[in-house]
């Protein structure tokens, strides 16, 4: 599982290294995508197989399953790691991610949230700030007024 958060240095070429406890786990090939809030996503093949499905419920019928697809497939990438885990973050993802000198892996279960350091540390702020909301947002049990 992957799990912990990391920070790694980018060098000018928007290369940087999984950490090796991630990539232990990834495998040499993953695919990094845009993610949500932000962050850039990393997965492992069968990962990202299984979150393109659940996200777009398998059909491209409704518009919001195609702007998924596009969203989700249309911002991603394949790459190979060597044998320092390092790898090359498109310049597509690290405008979007607004990534430059350094980033934070966060490990969540099946997937890494790559993040530019300082969105994460305003992210991590206020997810500790609102952890209690967030908890029982996610468990339907709180109702904004």
């Amino acid at each position: 599982m992957l799990i912990g958060s990391h920070i790694q240095k980018v060098d000018a070429k928007g290369r940087t290294a999984i950490p090796s406890k991630f990539k232990k786990e990834l495998g040499i090939t993953v695919l990094i995508s845009r993610w949500y809030e932000g962050a850039v996503s990393i997965f492992a093949p069968e990962s990202w197989r299984r979150i393109v499905e659940q996200a777009t419920l398998g059909s491209s019928v409704s518009a919001s399953a195609r702007d998924t697809e596009r969203f989700l497939l249309g911002g991603a990438f394949e790459a190979t790691l060597d044998a320092k885990g390092r790898f090359v973050i498109p310049q597509i993802l690290r405008d979007f991610g607004k990534i430059q000198n350094e980033v934070v892996f966060v490990g969540l279960g099946n997937r890494i949230e790559v993040w530019a350091k300082s969105a994460w540390i305003e992210r991590e702020l206020h997810i500790s700030k609102n952890a209690e909301k967030l908890l029982e947002r996610a468990q339907g049990v709180y109702r904004e007024n």
